[in-house]
């Protein structure tokens, strides 16, 4: 009997914990603002998901497990299930996690953990370096200032301290070490914030009678948008040169016409009132690329170059970067080969070229990827290259798919260095696509370089929902080149147009002459890609303050032609087959009837706007951000994804933090 009773509460025991229930609800902060990106964990286990765009989960799990709510700077919640199926939970920020962090010869650790010579730095006042920090709070260290250089004293005698931070030696520029005895590698703790970007002028506005022509390569990147949207999300200030307007422009779908032509893509512009500027018109110029289904795509040879160095250690760079590629491989098909190669003090082949019908074998390949030393970056790319070329398909998809922070430190390494090597494995035939990951130390500048230079695009992934729509959504326009070296070239018409400038595209811009130099590298796109530019013009009659009187010159006489009067502007395209090595022209005219701006056409003109007043713009007219949220919401049509309501809610918190500010 008592046999029978126990094997009676065992079997009861296991049929309650094999029961599964799916648990869905909502993360929010403190103030009610949802949290994307939060990690929701069955506790004791490896199953776990992240909240979407609005802060929203969804998890099966065993019957009276315990979950637990995770988001960088937030404390951890737990929350046992019981009978609510809905589970909705605000986070509580950890000023403590935020402020402190305790430095030991063997990692990170609460004070209370250890013993010895240990001391508390302030991260948010780590804009020095680590000796500075250390200086009067760690017993036997002593910092002595010399001229512009500064000697560390341990103990009495003058050494080259090695510093460790999450167990890992740190660089020796954020330490100052003098003359050390040893080479210190990097460690994968950013104590200073180190990320680059490339410098950007914002583009004035040009005089047609001595300017007519406007000259630039296609960018349908859209790393900027997903970056910014970190650093807003996450409370911090954005880097002016972290802003590039159009990629904020083109990170969004715009229900622009699939070509029927021969081209293979379609033209559509319009042209109505600018929003932020009664003086002025805005114009609007979109490509839709064709769109292609999955199984029409050609067999692809991929070679996925991941960088494993020991900066990429953190949660938000090498697990979430394998978790992203699952997503990617999941979409594979038998025809597709895939290899793997890493890098960090040096680089290596741990898959060689496996169908995409071994998708266990692909991803436990990846699954046995870990993050520690140094970045041969350099390296790496030629090992992925020479990789790549040897498997080449002709008429496939041949593509490297770099993965990394983009702190490359041992070999060549700049991005002068890193421009030269990429241009020489252009001619090869195998297209690059650059992902970033991480924060810090993101070297967005040199990841730039890489796609513009490779025939590449770059992305930045902060989350799983950023992985799903570049891997998901946009699959055919990550992997699959319709259209290379695409230019635009924009003639305004001197009887129409007074003068225009160009938003954004700040670092794609061409001479006039290089639109017709096939030998001029260019913007490529992609299945189902979509460009978008914006001009802001001033009519011939009308006055802005952004334009300058006209000057009368002696030598050109500018003739008036009446012949086409009712034409705005013309714009020119040029683009190669994805094999070819001479260009294609395409013709559009643009008539000068104003219309009243579509609903597409407002958000962008919302984002444009918005790209403007985080880059401090000269040219936004003093306009508030209720004008940008007011834009967004009348443009934000069907947003099936929500895309677009999440950017009326980054627009929403960027300005409450203004208003805190001030």
């Amino acid at each position: 009997m008592k046999n029978a009773t126990f094997l009676f509460f065992l079997l009861s025991s296991f049929w309650m914990f094999s029961q599964q229930v799916e648990i869905s609800g909502f993360v929010y902060d403190h103030n009610g603002n949802p949290l994307p990106g939060a990690h929701v964990l069955e506790k004791g286990t490896s199953n776990s998901t992240q909240t979407d765009f609005d802060g929203h989960y969804v998890l099966t799990v065993r019957q009276g497990a315990k979950l637990e709510y995770k988001y960088v700077g937030y404390k951890t919640h737990e929350v046992k299930i019981k009978d609510k199926l809905i589970i909705n939970v605000s986070l509580e920020e950890d000023y403590e996690m935020l402020q402190e962090v305790v430095v030991t010869g063997y990692g990170i650790q609460r004070k209370s953990q250890i013993t010895g010579a240990v001391t508390n730095i302030n991260k948010q006042s780590s804009n020095t370096d680590i000796s500075s920090l250390l200086q009067g709070k760690v017993s036997g260290v002593n910092v002595i200032g010399i001229s512009s250089v500064q000697h560390k004293k341990v103990r009495g005698a003058v050494k080259s301290p090695l510093y460790l931070v999450d167990g890992a030696p740190v660089e020796k520029q954020y330490n100052h070490t003098v003359q050390p005895p040893f080479e210190i590698k990097k460690g994968n703790y950013p104590v200073k914030n180190d990320e680059n970007y490339a410098s950007i002028y914002e583009n004035q506005f040009h005089n047609v009678g001595f300017n007519p022509l406007s000259t630039f390569s296609i960018d349908v990147d859209k790393a900027a948008y997903s970056n910014i949207r970190r650093f807003i999300n996450r409370g911090q200030q954005v880097p002016i040169d972290a802003v590039k307007i159009e990629e904020m422009i083109n990170y969004f779908d715009y229900d622009y016409p699939q070509p029927k032509g021969q081209h293979p893509f379609s033209v559509h512009t319009e042209v109505a009132q600018t929003p932020w500027n009664e003086d002025t018109k805005l114009v609007r110029i979109g490509l839709q690329g064709k769109e292609y289904l999955n199984e029409e795509l050609p067999a692809s040879n991929l070679t996925f170059l991941i960088d494993v160095s020991g900066s990429m250690s953190s949660e938000n760079k090498l697990p979430l970067l394998k978790s992203a590629f699952k997503l990617l491989i999941n979409q594979l098909r038998e025809k597709d080969k895939v290899s793997i190669v890493v890098y960090a003090g040096a680089a290596g082949v741990v898959l060689e070229p496996t169908s995409g019908k071994d998708k266990a074998k692909i991803i436990n390949a990846l699954n046995m990827l870990e993050a520690g030393g140094s970045t041969a970056g350099g390296e790496g790319i030629e090992l992925a290259y020479k990789l790549a070329e040897k498997n080449y398909k002709k008429h496939g998809n041949n593509r490297v798919i770099l993965a990394t922070d983009g702190d490359f430190n041992v070999g060549l390494s700049n991005d002068k260095e890193m421009e030269k090597l990429i241009t020489g494995k252009r001619a090869s035939g195998v297209y690059l696509s650059v992902l970033g990951f991480g924060m810090g130390n993101y070297k967005d500048s040199k990841l730039e370089t890489l796609a513009d230079k490779g025939n590449g695009n770059h992305g930045y992934i902060d989350t799983m929902q950023e992985a799903q729509k570049l891997f998901g959504k946009e699959f055919g326009g990550t992997l699959f080149t319709i259209a290379k070296d695409v230019k635009l070239q924009v003639e305004f018409n001197p009887a129409k147009v007074k003068s225009y400038r160009l938003i954004g595209y700040e670092n794609r811009l061409l001479a006039d002459e290089d639109f017709t130099n096939d030998a001029k590298d260019a913007g490529e796109m992609g299945s189902g890609h979509k460009v978008t530019a914006l001009y802001e013009i001033v009519e011939v009659g009308g006055s802005s303050n952004y334009t300058k009187d006209d000057i009368k010159l002696k030598y050109v006489d500018l003739i008036k032609n009446d012949t086409f009067s009712d034409e705005l502007f013309t714009v020119k395209f040029r683009y190669k087959k994805p094999d070819g090595n001479k260009s294609i022209e395409l013709v559009h005219v643009q008539n000068a009837i104003i219309k009243e701006m579509s609903k597409d056409f407002q958000f962008a003109a919302a984002v444009a706007l918005f790209g403007q007043q985080l880059r401090q713009s000269a040219f936004t007219n003093n306009t508030s951000v209720n004008t940008i949220v007011q834009l967004a919401e009348q443009g934000r049509g069907k947003d099936e994804n929500g895309y677009r309501a999440e950017f009326v809610r980054l627009v929403k918190s960027y300005n409450e933090r203004l208003v805190m500010d001030n």
